[in-house]
């Protein structure tokens, strides 16, 4: 089995500094510091300054994460405060459960 890691590509739809937007991001990059560990690109898009990205994605409410790469796209909406569930959604805590099964 090989050791190497996938890279994340992730986007993160905010509509201004509100507190949900603010609690999401926090949230996101700390999930991100401590599973990822520099394996993935962020990029925060503010829907209120470019509006044309969230329709050309799709995006229907705010904050909501997408991950891009790896396929498959997932979205999920909300603050990210439920930590398994931002991971299960971005197959993190899947591949994890996988790789200890392997093992076994």
């Amino acid at each position: 089995m090989s050791n190497v890691k996938k890279t994340y590509i992730l986007k993160l739809y905010v509509a201004g500094n509100t507190t949900n937007s603010v609690r999401a991001l926090k949230t996101l990059k700390d999930i991100l510091e401590q599973e990822f560990q520099g394996v993935y690109a962020l990029k925060v898009i503010d829907v209120l300054k470019s509006p044309q990205l969230a329709e050309e994605d799709k995006i229907l409410a705010t904050p909501t994460l997408s991950k891009i790469l790896p396929p498959p796209v997932r979205k999920i909406i909300g603050d990210l405060s439920d930590r398994e569930r931002v991971l299960i959604g971005l197959d993190l805590l899947y591949d994890e459960l996988s790789e200890e099964d392997a093992q076994e």
